[in-house]
């Protein structure tokens, strides 16, 4: 499957975002998927995931209350509401699928996940 993550922009500081991830094939709704973030100098880190059902999600503690992840598995669809931008959230934003969905409690590590999209930036300004 072909992921593509839309929807970044320059914002200021207490601003929202969605982000969007369209997932191109068939198999979308089997798996997990998560959101990580990458920024300037920094390692790839987690942001959010959600399971295949939507039923369960999971958040990185720097975003829990501001971050929403959700789907839609009907339109192949996973968005990323956030809220109460600031600038440590300026970052390349990815969608990722979660290889193996019996890990969605651990989530953390990259390398559980394929199918890396193109990320999206987000710019957050002061």
């Amino acid at each position: 499957v072909q992921l593509q993550a839309s929807g970044g922009g320059l914002v200021q500081a207490g601003g929202s975002l969605r982000l969007s991830c369209a997932a191109y094939g068939r198999t979308f709704g089997n798996y997990a998927m998560a959101w990580f973030r990458q920024a300037p100098g920094k390692e790839r880190e987690f942001v959010a995931l959600i399971t295949s059902s939507g039923g369960n999600t999971k958040y990185d503690d720097s975003v829990k209350g501001r971050f929403t992840i959700s789907r839609d598995n009907a339109k192949n669809m996973v968005y990323l509401q956030i809220n109460s931008l600031n600038t440590e959230d300026t970052a390349i934003y990815y969608c990722a699928r979660l290889r193996d969905e019996r890990y969605w409690r651990q989530p953390g590590r990259a390398s559980l996940y394929e199918n890396w999209g193109r990320g999206t930036q987000v710019t957050v300004s002061s």
